[in-house]
This record gives structure tokens, sequence and C-alpha cells, in this order.
């Protein structure tokens, strides 16, 4: 509709002050428990559903086509009409707009009449909320924005159209319009001030309409952060009409424009303040919206974690049902075969054994390597019918191109099933893996047999510890083996050693040290050979190492070879065997086994205590059960007084006799250590000392270097 023809609020400047001090105690007084509840008082909503949603995209089209092209005219542009682009589906919205064109159009006298007058804001503002008492807080601040989008509509019409079109120039002469464009650079902090208003407006109706859509049965609209929201609503509200009404008249104070209006400031200081205001709801609006939507995803997430839950410990037909539900559901994700030549659907895993493979991006070469072996050698070699599919768990908020190739790298090297990206893995199946699975960092490989049923938790301790001899991997099978196991040079050494055969079998003495001293290695090594040569006995002796220590390690396996000390083992080696002790650790942990109850779980905990700490450490085997092992100081101290129990050693062996006079060295002082990685198999609660026997304290340690 056409704006009466008026004079400016300029033309009035007691009036125009007037509104200025009202608007800037309003400012002030608006936020009070008193306003608010006057808000509230003039809303009566009588149920009518209004579609808002259409209603807003067209006002948003009429506000955004006319800001772009006041700046383009305030910087000098010509005035020009936009290429026809209606996107906007034109029978939803008229069949939205069709029992409110009434409404809207009263709106737009109210506004239009009040500010030609000069009138109160404030009550003109609340004249609006009464006319809108029946309708939803949405509703109101959309129908308010439709009938200002009508009105600054057509104003705008007219200013582009007045210089090339006679009936827009005959109605700006009726309307007593200026040339819009030969006042730009004085105009521009109005408009400049007028569009920060409008874009301010759009947002917080957008806001306040996002939050009439969030789904009922995630998010409660009695309890925070969504209760807190809706009641600031009513206040934004009251805001945004404000905003039109002060809108509506910067426009009418154009019409009869006058000397005063060009060169006054205070209306365009007031519609900055204004839009500070109103751009600070929107931030507090928003900010509580983030709030809901990650409570609704933390209520998604339960919702699926807890139907994933159901799926996996309900019994299936196959385990098909759980594949897919390992997988987001947005859109098609593939898996890369074993040979990354093409892309599969996970239904080729169906009624398989299959390990999930889930680490993170540092999962080690060695660890790759290792499991390899097993995939590729033993499992065809066996006729073992079992896939492995890798699960890499990614933080999504840190992800970054460096991520992006690290993930690539180590697909492209894994000679089973991995995953088209991280990003596939359903986010609720991640809380299952880390909150039921117990994955934190370390890898772990959750069996799941043909019909989809969890056979074991983590099966990579026992194929690090047995191989695929586990196989079907169950915690069953694993129980049954530790049954028949015993602490020997064999459970200890596995194959690591090939030589150990053909060492046992010609009775010599074993012998593994560890530590990254050399100048106790050296030592070590050419006291025990000396020892040896009395005694007249065959002794091999290997290095082992120390864990998480590959550089150093390397260094001093090529001064031992050099100086030919004794055998070393390459890095792989170093690397199993160390990983096979905390195995063999956690799956006895996993079983609820102590050092109580339990000799194995003792002598492993003792190793890894020897490693823990910065000395050397020797065991010694003669057969394949009959050991002994010390601490460096102990051991060293023991081979350099041999003179003194060489007679016992002659009399009842060397290992007996070494034994002995281990046990008359008293250690006054001693400082052991245990550090393990945090797994699945949980962290032992007790654990004693290896020297003592005496609880040991836990502490906590956090490094990112494992040099």
């Amino acid at each position: 509709m056409a704006t009466p023809i008026s004079l400016s609020l300029s033309s009035l400047p007691s009036k125009s002050q007037q509104l200025v001090r009202n608007e800037r105690r309003m400012l002030a007084a608006s936020d009070d428990g008193a306003m608010t509840k006057l808000i509230q008082s003039t809303h009566a909503p009588d149920g009518r559903f209004v579609d808002v949603k259409p209603i807003l995209q067209v006002i948003d089209n009429v506000l955004h086509h006319i800001i772009p092209n006041i700046d383009h005219a305030m910087n000098g542009g010509t005035g020009h009409i936009d290429a026809l682009d209606d996107r906007t589906n034109s029978y939803v919205i008229d069949g939205a707009l069709d029992a409110l064109a009434y409404i809207v159009h009263k709106i737009c006298c109210e506004v239009s009449c009040k500010c030609s007058g000069g009138g109160d804001a404030h009550a003109t503002t609340m004249g609006i909320l009464n006319m809108l008492s029946n309708y939803s807080w949405d509703a109101k601040v959309v129908l308010t924005l439709a009938a200002f989008a009508v009105n600054f509509g057509e104003f705008w019409l007219i200013v582009q159209l007045c210089t090339s079109n006679s009936l827009a120039k005959s109605v700006a002469l009726l309307k007593q319009l200026p040339d819009i464009l030969e006042h730009s650079q004085t105009l521009k902090p109005h408009f400049d001030a007028l569009n920060k208003l409008i874009n301010a407006m759009i947002d917080v109706t957008k806001c306040i309409v996002e939050f009439t859509e969030l789904p009922s049965e995630f998010i409660s609209i009695d309890v925070p952060p969504l209760s807190t929201a809706m009641a600031h609503i009513p206040t934004a509200t009251y805001w945004i009409i404000w905003s039109v009404v002060a809108c509506a008249a910067q426009i009418t104070g154009l019409v009869g424009m006058g000397h005063e209006f060009i060169t006054s400031t205070s209306e365009a200081w007031e519609l900055s303040s204004l839009a500070h205001k109103v751009s600070s709801i929107h931030e507090h609006l928003q900010s509580l919206l983030h709030i809901c939507y990650q409570r609704i995803d933390e209520e998604k997430l339960m919702e699926a974690f807890e139907d994933f839950r159901r799926t996996i410990e309900t019994p299936q037909m196959d385990n098909l049902k759980i594949l897919l539900k390992i997988f987001r559901k947005e859109e098609t994700y593939y898996l890369l075969n074993p040979d990354k030549t093409k892309q599969v659907l996970n239904d080729v895993l169906r009624r398989k054994q299959v390990l999930l493979l889930i680490s993170d991006l540092d999962i080690s070469q060695e660890e790759i390597r290792v499991l390899e072996a097993l995939y590729k050698g033993e499992r065809v070699s066996c006729e073992l019918n079992y896939e492995i599919l890798w699960l890499p768990i990614v933080d999504r908020s840190t992800w970054n191109d460096g991520y992006e190739q690290k993930f690539l790298s180590l697909q492209s090297i894994m000679p089973w099933y991995t995953v088209n990206h991280p990003f596939a893995i359903e986010p609720a199946v991640i809380k299952y893996i880390m909150e039921v699975w117990g994955f934190v960092k370390k890898p772990i490989a959750v069996t799941l047999d043909p019909k989809g049923k969890v056979l074991c938790p983590n099966a990579l301790n026992m194929m690090w510890i047995w191989g695929n001899s586990a196989f079907p991997f169950s915690s069953e099978k694993e129980e049954s083996f530790w049954k028949a196991e015993a602490w020997t040079l064999e459970l200890l050494v596995d194959r690591l050693e090939p030589n150990l055969p053909t060492w046992v079998s010609q009775q010599k003495v074993v012998c593994f040290y560890g530590g990254v001293q050399m100048e106790w290695i050296e030592s070590f090594t050419t006291a025990t050979k000396g020892v040896a040569k009395a005694l007249d006995i065959g002794l091999e002796m290997v290095y082992v190492g120390k864990n998480n220590a590959k550089e150093r390690v390397k260094k001093i396996t090529g001064l031992i070879k050099e100086k030919q000390l004794s055998h070393a083992w390459e890095d792989d080696n170093v690397w199993f065997f160390w990983n096979r002790l905390e195995s063999m650790l956690y799956s006895k942990t996993q079983h609820g086994k102590t050092i109580e109850n339990d000799a194995i779980k003792q002598e492993v905990m003792t190793m890894l205590a020897y490693d823990g700490s910065e000395n050397g450490w020797a065991v010694f085997f003669s057969g394949s059960d009959d050991m002994v092992r010390a601490n460096g100081d102990k051991v060293i101290s023991s081979m350099e007084s041999f003179d003194e129990w060489e007679k016992l050693a002659k009399q009842m062996g060397f290992i007996p006799a070494l034994r002995k006079q281990l046990e008359g060295i008293t250690d006054n002082h001693h400082c052991t250590r245990l550090i393990l990685p945090e797994n699945s198999g949980g962290i032992p609660e007790r654990v004693q000392c290896a020297e003592c026997g005496r609880p040991m304290e836990m502490y906590f340690m956090y490094r990112c270097c494992v040099e």
C-alpha cells in the first residue's frame, strides 16, 4: 500500500526529541520484571496455527533485495531493478497468507498512521501486541515484519523507479519524496543504521521461529535451556516490533524531507542503538539455541546408543543388521575391499566371523605388520574363516587435511576391509565402543561371530599371545588357554627367538636382559660370560631392549652387535615382546585374575616393573621352567662377587645357586615403576612391588612422546 503524505518528524523537533528521550528511557526499562509482565499480559493465544516459514521466506526475499540496492545507491550507483529471481513456491505462499492479508494490512496502517503523527514508539508497539494477542509469539513477529516489508518494499520500488517510470515519478511527487540519490552521502549514516537494524531483526525473528520448530520428543519446553529461551522470547518480540516502528518512523521521515532531517544524526544514532540492542538479543537467543541443539543431539545420541545396545545384545539371524547399524544412515557408505581395488557394500561380511579392529590414527606400523602376518599368513594356511574390518575413531572437531592424508596412508597399507571414511561411523556406535567396549587409545579388536554375537570385547590380547591358534577368539577360548599355561620360557618368548629350541635341546642357560644404560650392559654381559666360563656351562644372552624407547634401543642394539656382546632383537621383535607382556596383563585382568591368585600375572607385572625403571634387569632360564630374575643392581652385584658362591654353583647348579645368592642381597633402597598404557583391559587397582612385595602407590602420568 502507498504510504500517506505527511509532515516529516524532523519538522516537529520537539516531538522528535521527545520520541528519542522516550525510546532511550524504554531501552533501560524494558527488560525489568514489570515490563516483561506487561508484555506477557497482551498474550492470549487461541490455538490458531500460522505457517510462518513461507511468509518469512518472502519477507527475507523482500528485505534482502532492498538492502543491496540501498548499499549500491549509497555508494554512488544508480537505482536498478533486479532480474526476476523468484524461487518461492507461490501456491504455498498464497495458502499461508490467504487468511492473514487483513491483519498484515491492519499492522501496516497502524504503523504508518502512528509514525506519521510522531506517536510514542512504546505505545505503538503495545498496540500492535494487543492487536496480535491471539497469535503465537513467532506469528506476532513474522506478521509485523511482513507489514514492514510491504511498506518498505513499496517505498523502495518508488525510489528505484522514479527516474525511469512516469507513474513512479508522479507518486514520488505526491509523496514529496526527494531524490535519494542526490542526498546519498548525507543519508548514508541513516541507511547504514537502518540496514544493520533490519538484518538484526531478521536474525532474531528466524531465531524465534527456530525455537518453535525444535523437536518436542527430544527437548522439553518446561525445562532449561528451552524454558529459559521461551521466557526471553516475549521481550525479544517486543523489541522486534519496536524496531519495526522505529524503521517505519525513519522511512516516514523521508516523506517531505526537510533540511533538519538531512542534517540530523539523532535518528541514525537511535537506530544504531536499537541495532546493538537487537543484536545482543540475537546473540543471547543464539547461544541458548546452540545449547538446545546440543541437548537434542545428546538425546538423539542416547536414543541411537540404546538402539545399538539393544540390537547387539539381541540374538540375530546373522551379523548384517549390526554391521549396518555401525554406519550412518544419511547416505550410503561403502567399504574398501582388502586389496583396495574397489568399493563394496558391507553385506560382503554377512555371516562371516568379523574382527572389528578399532583404533585411532596413531596405530603403530608394528601393530599393523604383526596383524598382517596373522591375517595373510597363518589365517590362509590354516584356512580360518574370519575377516577384519578397520574402524578408525577420530575427533571430528579437529579433522583437517593432515589427518585425511594420515587416514588414507594407513588405509592403503592395511590388507583387510576398511571404512571408506572415519565419518561413516555412527556417533552412537563410537560412544558404545568407548563406554561399553572400553576403547580409549590402545587398539582393540572386537570379535563378532557370524550371527553378530560379541565373542570377546578385545581379541587382540589373545592374538598377540597365541596367534591364530586362539580362533574363534572368544573369551571362553582365551580362558581355556590360560588354564593350560604356566610361566615358562616358551610363554615369555613365543617364536620371537628362532634359536630357542636349539638352545633348550643343548641344555644351555638362556639369559634375556634389557635396559638402556650401555655401561651397565657391557659390565653385565662381560661378568656373566666370565661366570659361565668358570662354570663351563653353555650360555646364550639376548638383548630385548626397552618398551617405548625405539631410537635409544636401536642405537644400543647397534653397539651390542658391533662389540659382539650378545644377541639382540630387531625393532619389531622388541615391540612385540613388550606388547605381548602387556597383553598378558590385560588378558589376566579381564578374566578377574589378581597377583595374589595368579603366578603368571605376578611374573608379568614384575617384568613390566623392571622395564619401568631406568636400570637394567635380567632373567635366566635353564630348560623351560627353571628360572631366576633380578634387577640390574642385584644381578651385576652377584656376578661380580661370583667367588662368594662359585662353590655352591658347582654343587647345585648355576640357577639355584644364583637364586640363593640373590636372596641374600638386601636392597635397602630401590625405586620400581610400572608404566601401563590405558587399555580396555582395565588398570589393576593394586600392584605389588617386584622387589619387596609392598603395595605400590598409583600416580597419573601424561606424556606425548614415547621416546
